[in-house]
């Protein structure tokens, strides 16, 4: 008998039991009311309902400890859906780690970052720089090669040559705190995690000092995951963690990719997801990176990520499309962005379905109705959101051609755009209140929208240079 009614999806190939005196701590915001029995969130959204058994096993302020066979199973269960963060043990020590330098051409970097690191066992690769790289120090080692073989290669390169057991991927742009490892290590206490990434964000946080760009990259860099800690999915909040900082299990790791320039660390996190191993964030380690200052620069790497699209689509398939969603959810966001009066009637009604069917599966739940009612708000924000993010940045070509031929679609295009900038510069404030934002709205909103423009541009290049439109291929589902 299972701790949890809901069936959860199935356990990935590799499958290992969570070691006893482990902790698992319930996102309180998922129990509405702060009752257990019923638990609403993850990503995506789901409900559980759990036994009494379960909450037998639970703490009041939802805290598990694994103790024996029932509580190994629920605290996996609870890890798997979202819903649940792990509390871990001790992990392996900081001698068991080897820092892995792939570098080209950035010596200032490299002896910032051999400072910040100074005594790990490190391995600098120069990736055939024009000048060959100087990388002094004890445990350090240096790896050249005569010709740039790029970042992937570079990586691969360095963790062969590591004897420890875990291998930190440290870009040179970057400068980790004394403690990070320590913060990371205990997550590989449990023996599914095959990688944890840390927070990266902004080297610079003097505002005063700092041009608009590099403010914008140091508030909203894509290499920043945000302030919560999660699993790391395909299609959930966080899909991927940035190769930039990155702590890897060696008998977990794939190799990167070396036919890849571009997007090697979302392809190596989605290939982990996919061998079984789990993937965490945990952002209370927090790793600061050199942004690019200049905007022209910071736009030529958006548009450059961008490429990276359809050799992700060509590999991994749904989980690079920019939109994933239901057939009537799909139905009810077109309708209500065509702002008509027969567009809402017809969104209410399939929303109004949406809800009572949400309703009839909470069954018992206390304040089912509300619940219900949120749930389905919440997916039909982030429907709406899909959509706009879809058409200024993955559609926004054909966005321009349509809003030539069409005025009405050309003031849906400017709303959607101020629209969807705004509720995101909201939604940051938000998630960070007490950081403060690091561009006003407007500012923020123009920004963004460069920033769409500059990726949209790149995921086009990239599938008319490959002639594989599938990271323009939206996905709709069988679920509400």
């Amino acid at each position: 008998m299972t701790a949890v009614e809901k069936e959860l999806p199935p356990t990935a190939a590799v499958d290992h039991s969570l070691p006893d005196g482990f902790q698992v701590q319930i996102d309180m915001r998922c129990a509405p009311h702060k009752d257990l029995r019923y638990l609403v969130g993850g990503s995506p959204t789901r409900m559980l309902r759990l036994t009494d058994a379960a909450l037998g096993m639970t703490s009041a302020d939802g805290r598990i400890e694994v103790v024996d066979a029932a509580t190994r199973s629920l605290a996996r269960r609870l890890l798997d859906s979202g819903i649940a963060n792990p509390r871990p043990m001790f992990g392996p020590r900081p001698e068991n780690v080897t820092v892995v330098v792939p570098v080209r051409g950035n010596q200032p970097g490299v002896d910032r970052l051999l400072q910040a690191v100074s005594g790990a066992k490190v391995i600098v690769v120069d990736d055939g720089s024009d000048v060959p790289l100087r990388a002094c120090g004890r445990d350090v080692t240096l790896i050249r090669f005569d010709e740039n073989r790029g970042p992937s290669a570079a990586r691969n390169a360095g963790a062969a040559a590591a004897t420890t057991d875990f291998v930190a991927f440290l870009d040179s742009d970057v400068v980790p705190p004394a403690d990070w490892l320590t913060m990371l290590l205990g997550h590989f206490s449990d023996p599914a995690v095959g990688i944890v990434a840390p927070r990266i964000v902004g080297l610079s946080r003097d505002d005063c000092d700092v041009s608009l760009s590099e403010r914008y990259e140091n508030g909203y860099s894509s290499l920043d995951m945000g302030p919560n800690e999660c699993s790391v999915v395909p299609g959930s909040r966080v899909p991927y963690v940035p190769s930039a900082a990155m702590l890897v299990r060696r008998s977990a790791f794939q190799d990167f990719d070396e036919t890849l320039r571009v997007a090697e660390d979302v392809d190596l996190c989605w290939r982990t997801h996919k061998a079984g191993w789990r993937v965490r964030y945990d952002p209370v380690a927090q790793v600061s990176h050199d942004h690019r200052t200049g905007m022209r620069s910071v736009l030529d790497r958006r548009r450059y990520y961008g490429t990276g699209a359809s050799y992700l689509a060509d590999r991994h398939g749904g989980f690079a499309a920019p939109v994933v969603m239901s057939v009537p959810m799909a139905v009810a966001v077109v309708a209500l962005m065509t702002r008509t009066k027969i567009g809402l009637a017809i969104a209410m009604i399939i929303l109004g379905q949406i809800g009572m069917r949400l309703r009839r599966r909470l069954g018992e739940l206390p304040d089912a109705p509300i619940v219900a009612t949120q749930m389905t708000g919440r997916a039909v924000g982030f429907g709406l959101l899909q959509a706009a993010g879809a058409i200024c940045r993955h559609y926004w070509p054909v966005a321009v051609i349509l809003a030539i031929v069409s005025a009405r679609f050309r003031r849906l295009a400017v709303e959607v755009a101020i629209a969807e900038g705004m509720v995101s510069w909201v939604r940051q404030v938000v998630a960070e209140p007490e950081a403060g934002p690091a561009l006003g709205p407007v500012a923020y909103t123009l920004f963004r929208r460069l920033d769409d423009l500059a990726y949209g541009a790149g995921l086009w290049q990239g599938a008319l240079s490959h002639r594989d439109f599938g990271a323009l291929r939206p996905v709709i589902t069988n679920k509400t």
